[in-house]
């Protein structure tokens, strides 16, 4: 059968406005036969972490964001967190 794996963050820790819950960010639909599982990977880019803050720039601030993994935004599997540094730089 098929899955659809989706990654959403949230940025806890944002100082300027509020942030999403659940922000999709990423997915991946991948077919598996009954007890099969399967790798999928991820790659958030500095824009994907990128909100407006309320100058209307387009800003990375540093601190925590929390990672969700699930097959919908109500069915999450996994969750962490990772730090963001404060010298990320946009493209």
């Amino acid at each position: 059968g098929g899955e659809v794996v989706q990654l959403y963050i949230h940025d806890a820790g944002r100082s300027t406005g509020d942030a999403p819950i659940k922000e999709l960010k990423g997915f991946d639909k991948v077919f598996l036969a009954p007890g099969e599982t399967a790798v999928v990977e991820f790659e958030l880019t500095p824009e994907d972490l990128a909100f407006y803050n309320a100058a209307m720039e387009f800003v990375v601030e540093a601190g925590e964001m929390d990672v969700m993994i699930g097959a919908s935004s109500l069915d999450i599997k996994f969750s962490g967190e990772f730090g963001v540094p404060e010298d990320i730089q946009l493209e």
